[in-house]
Formats: structure tokens, sequence, C-alpha cells
């Protein structure tokens, strides 16, 4: 006789051992299969679960052996001529027994053949342990994964409402505030410096060379010489230059004198230069000092052909795209570009850890809003309802067939013993009370019919 054989009471036939060595600590029992889904752990709760079942067991084993004892006792009493009384009796029991016993029989085969002999239909939950998991994924597909029947528990959830009274609580924003800070700062903390670097600086990069900036720099120049707000940097160059004449004198002449030809006099070259100096310098400076100076109108007009020539000359417009790929392409340009993500992500972080930041009060303020707005706005607690309902059908929808074969394969990936001894731990004890209330009832069941039949018989 085999181990499980063994395990069956002689009478009642029921119960089974306690998990395996090694099975309360979750290791696999021998003959657990092996496979990339776990199978069930099966812990000290689980072991003092089964002691329950096996005290259970003992009482309705013990009930039937009672009952036999009784039926044996009323049969030797009804011969022995004690009267008519016995004859109840002994049907009672007798009828009790064999409710015991159909009732053994029934909770026995759910987890393994009775007295360890392969009846056909026994050991249900082991041999159909695959097929009950399927037909599990099938039925919360149908009942719980349709769009009909999450949508309209949403619906009645009336999530907006519900989110809108929370939000709009200070605490609760706080929370929710302090919470996307977290999020916040543990994904920049989690991106990698370079990626993003890289992903910013591409982007910049194309979206740079893909739109064309002469005509939108043409007009803002036509605009700016009309307005004129480039007197101001006019009079600042102007002045800047005069400055570095007066500073650089001796410089401006040696490079009008080592400019001269060799043949001519050194003092006609020194004169020479201090004539352009001080006619540069006199230039400079009426052009600085005197707003209505003709340099300064032909600046005026040449700025104006200059954004006119930026919006509609072809050559021009190509040369400012070319001298702009040149210098967005130039590796100084491009670090500029890469080190403005570590700027902003520290000015980010920096805000996000800040109670007091900015950032932080804006986004609680933006919260306590959204809440109060959709406290009191059915319009906009409707569209919230519908987005929710939107996502939750499109997501058990699309992806029913996945959740349910998630059910189903790992049903299938449990040992079929271990799962018939973790089912049996958990429900094991209240199937026992069918096999006492199948004595009980069958006991009763048993005196009616005898009492029917004497009185009909009578």
């Amino acid at each position: 006789m085999n181990r499980t054989e063994r395990e069956e009471p002689a009478a009642a036939g029921g119960g089974i051992s306690e998990a395996a060595p090694g099975a309360a600590s979750g290791t696999a029992a021998p003959g657990e299969r092996r496979t990339g889904l776990p199978s069930f752990a099966y812990t000290e709760a689980d072991a003092e679960k089964q002691r329950g079942v096996r005290r259970m067991k003992q009482t309705a084993t013990g009930l039937l052996l009672f009952v036999a004892l009784i039926f044996a006792l009323a049969t030797w009493a009804e011969k022995a001529g004690a009267g008519p009384w016995a004859g109840y009796v002994a049907a009672a029991a007798e009828a009790g027994m064999v409710g015991a016993l159909a009732d053994w029989f029934a909770v026995t085969a759910l987890f393994r053949h009775p007295l360890g002999i392969p009846i056909p239909h026994t050991a249900i939950i082991p041999s159909k342990k695959d097929q009950l998991g399927a037909s599990l994924g099938t039925f919360v597909g149908e009942n719980f994964l349709s769009g009909d029947v999450v949508r309209g528990r949403l619906r009645a959830l009336g999530i907006g409402a519900r989110l809108g009274a929370w939000l709009s609580d200070p605490a609760h924003a706080d929370r929710v505030t302090a919470e996307l800070s977290t999020a916040l700062r543990g994904a920049l903390t989690v991106l990698r410096d370079s990626d993003v670097q890289a992903v910013v600086g591409e982007a910049i990069t194309r979206r740079a060379n893909s739109v064309e900036i002469a005509p939108g720099v043409g007009k803002t120049l036509e605009r700016v010489v009309a307005d004129g707000a480039h007197h101001r940097a006019v009079d600042l160059v102007c002045s800047r230059a005069h400055d570095w004449l007066v500073t650089h004198a001796a410089s401006v002449m040696d490079a009008v004198e080592g400019g001269a030809p060799g043949w001519t006099p050194r003092f006609v070259d020194r004169k020479v230069g201090e004539r352009v100096y001080r006619e540069l310098l006199r230039f400079v400076t009426e052009v600085r000092d005197m707003p209505g100076h003709p340099a300064r109108g032909a600046l005026d007009r040449f700025l104006d052909d200059f954004a006119s020539d930026l919006q509609s000359d072809t050559e021009t417009r190509a040369r400012v795209e070319r001298l702009k790929s040149d210098l967005v392409s130039r590796p100084e340009v491009q670090d500029v570009i890469a080190s403005a993500w570590s700027s902003v992500r520290a000015m980010i972080i920096s805000a996000a850890e800040d109670d007091r930041s900015e950032l932080r009060l804006r986004a609680r303020a933006s919260l306590l809003s959204l809440g109060a707005r959709l406290a009191t706005d059915e319009r906009l607690q409707s569209k919230v309802d519908g987005w929710v309902e939107d996502a939750a059908v499109y997501v058990v929808t699309t992806y029913r067939g996945e959740i349910t074969s998630l059910i189903s394969e790992t049903v299938a990936s449990w040992d079929a013993e271990h799962t018939s001894r973790k089912i049996e731990a958990h429900i094991g004890r209240d199937l026992q009370f069918i096999r006492i209330n199948g004595t009980v009832v069958g006991a009763l069941a048993g005196l009616l019919i005898y009492t029917v039949a004497h009185a009909l018989g009578a």
C-alpha cells in the first residue's frame, strides 16, 4: 500500500498527512513540478489549518464509528426482543452510516482516490486542475473583464466626484504634492545624464535644422528698426569705440604706418597715421554725440534693407541657414545644449525638495483648484468618469486574453498534489461538516422512512 493509502482511516478513509518536509518553508515537495511560475508555498499558517482539518476528520470519523456501534447494539437488542424501539434506532443508525460513508466518498473524491482505488471521476482537483484553471480564467474574463461590467461598475462608483472631494482637502493635496515630488526626484535620479543630454541635444539640433530662422529674424529686425530700439545699441557701440580709440591711439597709428609703402619717408607715415587717427576719432565722436548723424541714417537704411533681404532674398536666407547649421553643429554649442539639462535637473530637484518652493506651491494650488472643480462641476466629473472608464475598458478588452491566460497558466504551473494539499487545508474543515451533516441527516431520513414504512404496513 502506498503512502496515500496508509493515510486513509480504516473506517472513514479521510485525511492526508501534513506538508512534506520543506513544504512549510516554500521548498518543492517531492514530485513537485518545476516550472517558470512558482507553485504554492505551504506556510506554517497552512500547517495549522491542516491540523484543524485533521481534528474535524477525527470528529466526523468518530461520529461514523458511533452510529456504527449504535447500529450493532440496536440490531442485537432487536433480535434479543428488546422491543419495537430497537428497530427504529437500528434503522436510523444504518441510514446514518450510509449517509456518512457517501459523504466521505464525495469529500475524499475531491482530493484523492478513495482508499487509493483509481475510481473514475475521483481525485478531481489533482486530475482536473488545469481544466479548472482554464475554466476559472474564462469565467473571470466573461464575468469580470467585460467592457460593460467594468464600465457599469466604475460609473456606479462616481470616481470624478470622489476624487474631487478627496483632493479638495488640503491635507490630501499636501500628500499628493509630496508623493509627486518624491516620484519626480526618483525619476530624475534614475535618468542618466548622458542619455538625457544626447536626447535633448538631438531634439534641439533637429528642431533648429528643420525651422528656417531667416524670415523670423528679418521680421524681428524690421520691427526693432521701426521702433528705434536699436539706437541704444548703436550708442553703446559708438561709446565703446570712442573709448577704445582714446586708449589705443598708438596702436591705430602704428597700424596705419605699417601699411604705408616702403618708399615713403617715416615722418610722412607718422603724419598720415596721426591724421587718420584724428579723423577716425572725430567721426566716431560725431556719430556718438549726434543722433541725426548721416552715418546713423545709413545704418538704419542698411538694417532695413537687411531685414527685407532676410525675408525675401533667397541667397541671403540660404546663407543665414548655412550659418545657423554651422553654428549649431559646433562642439561648443552642443556642449552648451547638453549642459543645460544638468542645470534644469538640479533646479527641478531643488524645487521638488523645498516645501515652500514655487513649484510645489503651484502644484498644491493646482490640485486644490482641481479638487474644488471636480467636487462641484458635474460636467467635469462626467469627463473624468468617461476618461477612467475608457481607459479601464481599453485595458481589460485589449489585454483580457493575457490576464485570463495568466490565471490558467499559473494554475497549470502548480503541482497537483501540492495544490490539492493547499486547497484542502483551507476548505477541508468546512467539508468535514458535510460528513457530519450527512450522518445526522441520513439518520433522520432513515428513521423517517422506517417510521412511514411501518405505519403503512400496520
